[in-house]
């Protein structure tokens, strides 16, 4: 057992046993080795469910929006990642902070459970993709911080080269590689279910008297739907990359979030959503300075 895993439980036991929470939301070992889904406790004795491993991956933030729980202090375990989700649901006034009792943990990277499920071998497992370019790996926000912090990735000017490659493409290759990943789109919207910013409490495309989306699960309404959602999280997208991460067509999510985060920051200037809580998203207020080439 890792010292964190130990640290989390202890601590979890206490909070629990004093009353000062009500629910901990961290991770817990699944079937497989390789895997380590979300977990609530609401008993001090169900402490020692609580584990942190390389499998840990879950963004935590979001199952602060599940109304099951009611009143009460919730303590969370947060990464990078986690935190700069919470904050995200802070600032779009979908959650209080006085609520949440976060926990940090710093995280080194975490491994891909999906190439661990192919190999027996546990020491051959990558970094998942989604922590690969990660440049907050200690908690950007915390009650009390467990463990020390890690070195954090530096900013690369390369951080959009993926994005770049697509820019350079011919207009009509650019549309064929989008329209062949939209093909395999199921609309299962599992993307927008794990977003932290992903966070109305009615989505525009469950209201199907208004109509925004056709039922028909094809390329024109499955574009239309990753245009809009990408639209939606525009300034205000945490890149933690679970909307990628859960797709089970593979589609490439993040490559479209990112080229819009590189859009706005060439427009309005570099910013990185959920760091800060009195900073608005680029596109959630307006300055005189800002940039009118569409007049």
């Amino acid at each position: 057992m890792s010292d964190i895993t130990a640290k989390m439980r202890a601590m979890a036991k206490e909070l629990l046993e004093k009353g000062e929470v009500k629910w901990v939301l961290g991770w817990e070992k699944g079937t497989f080795p390789y895997q380590s889904p979300p977990v609530c406790i609401t008993k001090s004795t169900d402490a020692d469910r609580l584990v942190w491993d390389d499998y840990c991956l879950n963004n935590l933030a979001i199952y602060l929006l599940d109304d099951r729980y009611g009143e009460g202090k919730i303590a969370l375990f947060v990464k990078g990642c986690d935190s700069r989700g919470v904050q995200r649901l802070i600032q779009d006034k979908q959650f209080p902070r006085e609520r949440v009792y976060l926990i940090g943990i710093p995280c080194p990277g975490l491994k891909d459970p999906a190439v661990a499920a192919k190999t027996a071998v546990d020491g051959q497992v990558p970094v998942a993709a989604k922590c690969q370019a990660c440049t907050h790996r200690n908690p950007v926000v915390y009650d009390v911080l467990l463990g020390k912090p890690v070195p954090e990735l530096e900013k690369t000017a390369d951080r959009f080269a993926d994005v770049q490659e697509l820019e350079a493409m011919p207009v009509e290759e650019r549309y064929a590689f989008w329209a062949a990943h939209y093909d395999r789109c199921i609309r299962c919207f599992a993307c927008r279910n794990v977003c932290p910013a992903c966070n109305c409490r009615e989505c525009c495309f469950d209201q199907p008297v208004v109509g925004w989306l056709q039922k028909s699960v094809d390329r024109s309404q499955n574009q239309y739907y990753g245009l809009v959602r990408a639209f939606h999280v525009a300034g205000r997208c945490i890149e933690c990359g679970e909307c990628e991460r859960v797709c089970p067509m593979d589609v490439p999510i993040m490559k479209l979030n990112r080229k819009v985060i590189k859009d706005i920051n060439e427009l309005f200037g570099p910013y990185e959503a959920g760091l800060d809580v009195e900073q608005l998203p680029p596109l959630g207020h307006f300055s005189i300075d800002d940039p009118e080439e569409f007049f």
